[in-house]
């Protein structure tokens, strides 16, 4: 579960780009965090695990502090950033097996994950190539399995089906799915409307660093889309 609680951020005294936000995702939801460039989506983002710190209002990671206790956090935490940036020196599987190795991930059930994962997303022959000679795409494949490879009981992703073939795409929705289907608290960002509104059970819109809207997607919906629901909410913050 994710608790956000009267969270703001401001990068300096006058200019906040997060304002008193406050937002529940439950175990077994996926939640789609929508909003136009500079809403706030990132920042709040990075803030949940720890990358950026804030001082208004707390984000609490199945009952813990980030604030606090930021490591035992972290143990849980699975984050995909918008743009992956890994070490480029580094083969492939050195990288898989370098997070593998943070988290404590038992031999045997990472040989069975690497395997699972780099089937899946179609790295198999790649993992011994250096990073560095990677696509966009490839480097975006090798972070999440790198994420998936402990099991994280929370996962967050900034933007993650950018730069990803249409094969990669299913089978991450798919892994999504059957993770929130196993209990797993779910959150990632996205201006693909179309799959939001396919994959997610709750949505969060964003829009100039305030919540405007939270709750369930079947709710929202309805009988629209959510490309022409959006529409109507950003043009119009009173219909919430």
């Amino acid at each position: 579960m994710i608790t956000i609680t009267n969270f703001s951020k401001a990068y300096n005294k006058k200019e906040y780009v997060v304002k008193n936000l406050n937002l529940t995702v439950n175990d077994g939801d996926i939640c789609a965090f929508v909003g136009h460039n500079g809403a706030g989506k990132t920042t709040t983002l990075k803030c949940m695990v720890g990358i950026l710190d804030f001082s208004d209002g707390d984000i609490l990671i199945n009952g813990k502090s980030i604030k606090k206790d930021s490591i035992e956090c972290k143990k849980e935490i699975a984050y995909i950033p918008d743009n992956p940036e890994i070490y480029d020196h580094l083969r492939g599987i050195e990288y898989i097996n370098f997070i593998a190795s943070v988290f404590k991930v038992p031999k045997k059930k990472k040989e069975t994950l690497i395997k699972k994962y780099s089937d899946m997303f179609e790295m198999t022959n790649f993992l011994n190539q250096d990073i560095g000679s990677y696509s966009h795409g490839m480097k975006q494949k090798i972070s999440l399995i790198a994420a998936l490879i402990h099991e994280p009981k929370v996962l967050i992703l900034d933007e993650p089906f950018v730069g990803l073939d249409p094969v990669s795409t299913h089978h991450l929705k798919e892994e999504m799915t059957d993770m929130a289907r196993k209990g797993a608290t779910i959150i990632f960002s996205t201006h693909i409307l179309e799959v939001a509104e396919k994959l997610c059970n709750k949505i969060a819109i964003l829009k100039d660093g305030s919540l405007i809207y939270n709750g369930n997607m079947d709710d929202l919906i309805k009988n629209k889309s959510l490309e022409e629901i959006y529409m109507e909410i950003d043009n119009n913050v009173e219909l919430i």
